[in-house]
């Protein structure tokens, strides 16, 4: 007789994540790869950050920590608001996660009950809507298009069918990189309170902007913003983010943390309280993303990507790749085995449309983005 196995976990796979694996297959058995498929700076955690670990290892326990956070490492976040924003956000509204995944899956538990209905921009982050789904919530897809550069429009979601609870924006988003300017946000965020309707900001691609920063909702009534360590930070595995919380979500989640998590890791914590003294060497890599962006955006065309949608932040390109394939999937595939570049297809982030469209990363060295140029132009010949 079988067992019984959950629905639960009948969600699409994370693409990229499988795309990584076989690029990760092809280099151990001695092939070359140019991983421009997974979002991750390609540099390591700030020095800074590094020296606050190998201390931590020495004096301290590294043992449980609050499930919302270290206090000093909570106080230094709330900092970080006034410092960068001149937003007064209060210690006792920060949380400490397990990554922005770990928020993400806390503020969708806090916020949601199964069944409510959560807006989500296509293309978007897909993980929001497999998260969803999981939790027996209903993703609410709105396509979005050039015309807003990819981001929710009030005409948009004034135009939605039905009762809507949450909506999750992005900002510098994923895959496209765009910023939502100040004026849109403030906009979206009015028109959410006025409604009842709970907004999820995501804000791990904050510091990475090629132009004005952007914007928090941090101050934006009832609102939830999550943001990571991961990218600006270059702490992917260290798995560290944090929330800033309403006040009537503070204790609710920190229940959650306990029972799920316990805390963040407590090694991770102690280090991370140093990367906000390393903006520095962190700024040194944002002019790397820079140059990596104005190189690829002038480079890809002559390979065969002429469609591409120029980024404000975030350290994508999506292109457009409708004349090339109708099979953005295979397309990949083929591309990895025959260049040794790693790209996302789009039906990742976009399942009706995503089979026209590709991601680049380019957070990698500019030497390989130079070299993935060279060898897409030889490919495509």
């Amino acid at each position: 007789m079988s067992l019984k196995a959950s629905r639960r976990a009948a969600i699409d796979p994370f693409i990229v994540m499988e795309v990584m694996r076989t690029a990760n297959e092809r280099a151990a058995s001695g092939g070359d790869v140019i991983h421009m498929e997974v979002g991750q700076p390609s540099t390591a955690a700030p020095q800074k950050v590094r020296e606050a670990a190998q201390k931590a290892l020495d004096r301290d326990l590294i043992g449980y920590t609050d499930a919302l956070g270290l206090p000093a490492l909570r106080r230094r976040i709330a900092q970080h608001y006034r410092e960068f924003y001149d937003c007064d956000v209060a210690a006792s509204r920060i949380a400490v996660t397990t990554g922005s995944s770990g928020g993400f899956l806390l503020a969708f538990l806090a916020a949601f009950d199964p069944g409510d209905r959560v807006a989500l921009a296509m293309p978007g982050y897909p993980c929001y809507r497999h998260i969803l789904t999981a939790l027996g919530l209903d993703p609410v897809l709105i396509e979005t298009g050039p015309e807003t550069k990819y981001q929710p429009s009030i005409a948009a979601l004034e135009a939605i069918e039905g009762k809507l609870d949450g909506l999750i924006i992005a900002s510098p988003s994923n895959p496209v990189g765009a910023v939502l300017p100040e004026a849109e946000l403030i906009a979206i965020a009015a028109w959410c309170a006025k409604r009842g309707v709970r907004l999820v900001s995501d804000e791990i691609y904050h510091g990475i902007t090629f132009g004005a920063q952007a914007t928090t909702a941090a101050l934006a009534e009832g609102a939830i913003v999550i943001n990571s360590f991961s990218k600006y930070f270059s702490m992917t595995g260290w798995r560290l983010g944090w929330m800033v919380l309403p006040e009537d979500l503070v204790k609710p989640v920190e229940r959650l943390a306990q029972n799920f998590f316990i805390s963040a890791p407590a090694l991770s914590q102690l280090a991370g309280h140093a990367a906000f003294d390393a903006h520095e060497e962190l700024q040194g890599n944002v002019a790397r993303y820079a140059k990596n962006r104005d190189l690829l955006l002038n480079e890809l065309p002559s390979a065969g990507f002429d469609d591409l949608v120029s980024t404000d932040g975030a350290f994508y390109i999506y292109a457009n790749v409708a004349r090339l394939t109708n099979d953005s999937l295979g397309f990949c595939q083929h591309m990895l085995a025959e260049t040794g570049v790693a790209a996302t297809p789009g039906i990742d982030f976009d399942p009706a449309r995503g089979h026209h469209f590709m991601r680049f990363c380019f957070s990698g060295a500019t030497g390989d983005m130079v070299e993935a140029a060279k060898r897409l132009r030889a490919w495509r010949k």
